[in-house]
């Protein structure tokens, strides 16, 4: 049986780390799987992990400190800046170290990295023979800085993965002149759920991380007009992050008195609150896929989202399975939520379309398009 690692930062909560933890669990079905990751920020990992996966912590004794970091620059306190400082440097010395060890010594055939800098790495220091795949999971949003790092990270790579056919199409032509082959390979959801929304009870929800490209300040404005016409439709918002005191403070001074802030929660939790819901809406500035769409959506819970966030481009077809607005134009979005409050035979449509749409995303036939890559790299048994 032919071996895979793939490289991460942290298991804890975010997209790419719940993509991570699902890809693992479609590549143990027919390889050898091993997680090797940078930091061990949670006793266990936060997404489910197949128990035919390996975890490797390379660093169980240190965390990043980019947030205590941030907090002694704004108060000016030298002795802690210089403090957390220092700590930083071990830390960024201490990943570094580990994740090229790992990548020098591991006896893995497929390298699966996941992160830019895991590139370099990895096309830096792997073994002769070994398959270099990268993956990437962020939009450059027109950020063409980031967009060139990524270019150069990828260059000696054997295999970029792109999330989205969007990006897929952006990246073969920045890569042209290299040798690495851009794939398109969407992220998936591990099954559709047996249990799907009535859409009557009066709930909106989202999910998703606690930070400004996420747009959540945007969400609760858009529940500020709302509030005014549908008082009875509450809002549940699962996540945390370094926005929450933030959204907090705008719930205080606004008095949005149904709005509930559920704070980090694993599957069990959101799957039973997707199926209280009645309409899922996404704030997002920039999204490169949009997995939590398509839980909502396997749900057949009706889905909203500003275009800005491409992935939700590549997932919803507007008037179809969910809508899209355009130009992030608070009164469209707040029509269009209305429309779907105001008439459940429009939410049961377009829900029972969602649904259906989310059949090409399930794990079963996503692991069909890597077991495929992987057979084509040629180290297939």
């Amino acid at each position: 049986m032919k071996k895979v690692s793939i490289l991460s930062l942290h298991l804890g909560y975010g997209g790419i780390e719940k993509s991570i933890c699902i890809l693992a669990n479609m590549l143990c079905s027919r390889y050898q799987v091993e997680i090797a990751t940078c930091y061990k920020l949670l006793e266990k990992p936060a997404f489910h992990i197949n128990e035919r996966v390996k975890v490797i912590y390379l660093n169980d004794d240190i965390k990043p400190n980019r947030e205590e970091f941030k907090k002694a620059l704004k108060k000016k306190d030298l002795i802690q800046v210089f403090k957390e400082g220092t700590y930083s440097m071990k830390v960024l010395h201490r990943r570094k170290k580990s994740m090229c060890d790992y990548i020098k010594n591991c006896d893995s055939d497929v390298i699966i990295s996941t992160r830019d800098i895991f590139n370099y790495w990895t096309c830096s220091y792997a073994k002769d023979g070994v398959v270099k795949i990268g993956w990437e999971h962020n939009h450059y949003h027109d950020n063409m800085k980031y967009a060139t790092n990524i270019i150069n990270s990828a260059k000696n790579l054997d295999y970029f993965v792109l999330v989205s056919s969007n990006l897929q199409k952006f990246y073969s032509r920045k890569l042209a002149n290299s040798n690495v082959m851009c794939i398109h390979i969407p992220n998936s959801i591990e099954s559709l759920p047996k249990k799907v929304s009535s859409l009557k009870e009066k709930r909106l929800v989202s999910v998703g991380r606690l930070s400004p490209e996420k747009g959540f300040i945007d969400l609760l404005k858009v529940y500020n007009i709302l509030q005014n016409e549908c008082p009875d439709w509450c809002l549940d918002i699962v996540g945390d992050g370094v926005e929450k005191s933030n959204l907090e403070e705008y719930i205080k001074k606004h008095s949005l008195t149904n709005v509930t802030l559920h704070g980090f929660q694993g599957k069990e939790y959101i799957d039973d609150l997707l199926d209280k819901s009645s309409i899922y809406i996404m704030t997002s500035f920039t999204e490169s896929f949009g997995i939590v769409l398509l839980e909502a959506m396997s749900h057949g819970v009706p889905c909203i989202a500003y275009d800005s966030a491409e992935g939700a481009r590549e997932i919803i077809s507007s008037g179809d399975n969910g809508f899209l607005i355009k130009n992030r134009n608070i009164d469209a979005m707040v029509l269009k939520i209305k429309n779907l409050i105001e008439s459940e035979k429009l939410r049961k449509t377009v829900g029972k379309n969602a649904r259906e749409s989310v059949n090409k995303y399930t794990s079963d036939v996503v692991s069909e398009e890597w077991f495929t890559l992987i057979e084509e790299s040629g180290i297939y048994e």
